[in-house]
């Protein structure tokens, strides 16, 4: 059973914990992929310390927040997850991203630096290639229906099982395009590396994010950076997030 955080109806629809803890030493939080809910995450808890609470981002437009259009530019997304994200900095905490969700965790966490705000202890990036590299494809928002599902085939940039399920991906082609439109659609702008350490994580058999694309996210850090390479494609971490876990529940102890 999901439960909504209950520090501030801000907070409570854009953050999801799987599993609440009544004081935790850290929080994690998850920011999922294009196309992806906080549901992506629900199992995470199991394969991490007690003593770290998962706290998973809902963006809008699905789940819980179905009812809301989704953000077809980054910067509105940002603002989203900023706004809900504040009173929930009250005790240390770190940030990993899948793909879009990498994106959206290093620029929260450039935004937090700008502010002034807490810092994540740590920032775990996974299947994004670094942000001042070009696109290594061509932008597929705008492309029609069956061509957008064909490209999203291709690319394996959503889980098949939805791929497979054509009502469902009725239902969540438009919250796809949003996303994909969202990053296909923001201009990365450089500024100095974080000083917070950061780990990448990537698919051996990942095509579109290929191991030195990883690599080229050390510059954006002042601090310790670690890549780390698992067997899969794209969604290498559905199989493979209870090693992935194992790994971050390590650095954190270490941070």
């Amino acid at each position: 059973m999901h439960s909504s955080l209950h520090t501030g109806s801000q907070a409570s629809h854009r953050f999801v914990r799987p599993r609440p803890v009544a004081a935790p030493r850290l929080r994690l939080f998850c920011f999922p992929y294009a196309g992806g809910s906080a549901a992506a995450y629900h199992q995470w808890p199991s394969a991490l310390p007690a003593d770290i609470e998962v706290v998973a981002a809902q963006y809008p437009g699905r789940a819980t927040r179905m009812r809301e259009a989704p953000c077809t530019r980054l910067e509105a997304l940002l603002d989203d997850m900023e706004t809900g994200i504040a009173p929930l900095l009250d005790r240390p905490f770190a940030f990993f991203g899948h793909s879009m969700g990498a994106t959206v965790a290093h620029e929260l966490t450039r935004r937090l630096l700008a502010a002034g705000s807490a810092l994540p202890q740590h920032l775990f990036l996974s299947g994004r290639s670094a942000p001042q590299l070009a696109p290594r494809r061509t932008p597929i928002h705008a492309l029609p229906h069956e061509e957008f599902i064909a490209t999203l085939r291709d690319f394996s940039g959503t889980p098949a099982e939805i791929l497979e399920h054509r009502e469902l991906m009725e239902m969540m082609v438009p919250m796809i395009r949003a996303d994909f439109e969202a990053l296909e659609t923001w201009k990365y702008q450089a500024s100095a590396a974080l000083p917070i350490p950061v780990s990448a994580f990537g698919g051996i058999a990942d095509e579109a994010v290929p191991m030195e694309n990883l690599d080229a996210w050390s510059v954006c850090t002042s601090e310790r950076f670690k890549r780390h390479m698992f067997p899969g494609g794209h969604f290498f971490l559905q199989q493979h997030y209870p090693a992935m876990l194992n790994i971050v529940a390590r650095a954190l102890a270490d941070d």
